[in-house]
């Protein structure tokens, strides 16, 4: 009886998170997918027609690669310079707060400053042309080049890095220091000691980094959208653009044909990482 009460208090606790997750979240991506295989102009079933569709339209798959594209070049970059960075401040124990605050000052920065300082660095009468200049170099504008890509990548890493070096900092700060002592005497050197035990203890922190750096990556749209628009340099038009169109025009049927493709291939990589993480251990 007793067990049953506690069963019921924590019930009880659990309720209202779980019915506000049902109600904004479950339900309607549940009435995604249903209109994923429904035209949205008539109602008919469509079966797999809106993802063939998805699949054949040039614009979701130029958005795709360069999403995918933007994942795979970033993740990696942003993962491992924010493990460096931490590791280089728990060395040094002196003012960490206020070295940890510094680094997720760019996070506090309104998103339109941040639009303002793009534009005041790569417009083409923007800083960064105005030192080329002094090289005798011509300038460009840079975010109608290639080169808008590694802008949108740069922005990106500057932003969110602060946010990964202090969950590194928390997971490096939970390994006891008496294991380092013991490695040290035992002849262990910097590195030795790195591959030995911090990173073996870090693995649960690197699994959390990496998903939340990967949800972060969907943010970005908002500084390429307010700097380019709908229809910004190919090469850093993202499926967001793409979403953003589509909803504008109310082709909501390929518009749920992507999110439910998207959310698969998301959990997917969830799942997989999970899965080599679990492995790891």
């Amino acid at each position: 009886m007793r067990k049953r009460k506690e069963a019921l208090k924590a019930l009880m606790f659990l309720l209202p998170s779980a019915a506000g997750v049902c109600l904004f979240w479950i339900i309607p991506y549940l009435d995604v997918i249903k209109r994923s295989f429904f035209s949205a102009v008539s109602g008919e079933f469509m079966g797999f027609h809106n993802f063939r569709t998805i699949f054949e339209n040039q614009a979701f798959r130029l958005a795709a690669g360069n999403t995918l594209r933007f994942f795979g070049v970033c993740i990696p970059i942003l993962v491992t310079l924010s493990l460096l960075v931490s590791v280089l401040l728990t060395r040094e124990q002196k003012y960490l707060q206020l070295k940890k605050s510094l680094f997720l000052l760019p996070m506090a920065i309104p998103v339109a400053s941040v639009v303002l300082i793009w534009k005041l660095l790569f417009h083409s009468q923007g800083l960064l042309n105005h030192f080329l200049s002094l090289f005798s170099v011509e300038g460009v504008d840079w975010m109608n080049t290639e080169a808008s890509f590694w802008v949108l990548i740069i922005s990106y890493i500057w932003r969110n890095l602060g946010y990964d070096v202090v969950l590194w900092v928390a997971g490096i700060s939970g390994i006891s220091a008496s294991l380092y002592e013991a490695a040290r005497v035992d002849g262990a050197g910097e590195w030795m000691c790195f591959w030995k035990i911090t990173m073996p203890n870090l693995m649960g922190s690197l699994f959390t980094i990496v998903v939340l750096s990967l949800l972060n990556g969907f943010k970005v749209f908002r500084e390429a959208y307010l700097v380019a628009g709908d229809y910004p340099q190919q090469d850093m038009y993202l499926l967001q653009h793409l979403f953003n169109n589509w909803y504008r025009d109310l082709s909501i049927d390929k518009m749920a044909a992507a999110a439910v493709v998207t959310g698969a291939v998301i959990m997917l990589l969830i799942l997989a990482l999970q899965r080599a993480w679990a492995k790891e251990a």
